[in-house]
């Protein structure tokens, strides 16, 4: 379960009676759109339907019976979010807000680069910046995937950017390669793997270009920076490598 502090107000009124359930604002909108997939006991602050949640007041048996053909909450919860309104404060608004625009930044950052500096990261401050130059604004009731391609439009104007891969050769050095390279593997997907006769190992990966900086440091802080680095400019060439 989560807590009172996190929970958002899901109210529906029906029959004359209202229900009310305390639930987590994603989890929330992920079941009102049909996409909520996990365990409904981790997103509630209470596995309970109330007629007044600020006051803890329940509603009438008869009541759920009428409505919801049961009792059960966890039964209802759902029904409830789904069927009525999620009810946020100020404060909670502003808070999500906030996460959600540093969720969008953090997504942007590690997968955009500035075309015009030879497909370097953009920074996240830089990112954070044009947004605000940008005018752009993050809704807090939206999941951050589906605000991505509308903050990208609003950057363009502002800075260069652009989605993109890259595909990065590594080799490690044997006293490094165990414990590197499963670090190493986990940046994206593996295109092929090498297992050298010194006990080296060499990997192919590709995976959102803005997270280079992220890779090097991974690989010299577990390497003490002895491995060597390539960037692929055509998959092509894996094929005579």
């Amino acid at each position: 379960m989560i807590s009172l502090d996190e929970a958002v107000t899901a109210r529906l009124e029906s029959h004359g009676a209202r229900f009310e359930v305390l639930v987590d604002p994603d989890a929330a909108l992920a079941i009102k759109r049909g996409e909520f997939d996990g365990d409904l006991e981790d997103v509630i602050a209470a596995e309970d339907v109330f007629e007044d949640a600020s006051r803890g007041d329940r509603p009438a048996e008869a009541d759920l019976e009428d409505v919801f053909d049961t009792t059960d909450p966890l039964e209802i919860i759902p029904d409830v979010i789904t069927d009525g309104e999620i009810q946020i404060t100020a404060d909670q608004r502003r808070e999500m807000q906030e996460q959600k625009r540093k969720q969008l930044i953090d997504t942007i950052a590690r997968n955009a680069v500035n075309p015009q500096m030879d497909n370097a990261p953009h920074p996240p401050d830089r990112i954070e910046n044009a947004l605000e130059e940008a005018g752009f604004t993050v809704d807090p009731m939206e999941p951050v995937e589906e605000q991505v391609d509308d903050a990208l439009e609003a950057l363009r104007p502002v800075i260069p950017i652009r989605f993109e891969e890259v595909t990065i050769a590594v080799q490690i050095a044997a006293e490094y390669a165990g414990s590197a390279q499963a670090k190493v593997r986990q940046f994206g997907d593996l295109e092929r793997e090498e297992w050298q006769p010194d006990g080296s190992w060499i990997g192919v990966l590709t995976f959102p270009a803005g997270m280079q900086n992220e890779f090097y440091d991974t690989v010299n802080e577990h390497t003490s920076g002895n491995a060597e680095t390539e960037i692929i400019k055509d998959k092509d060439d894996l094929k005579t490598r």
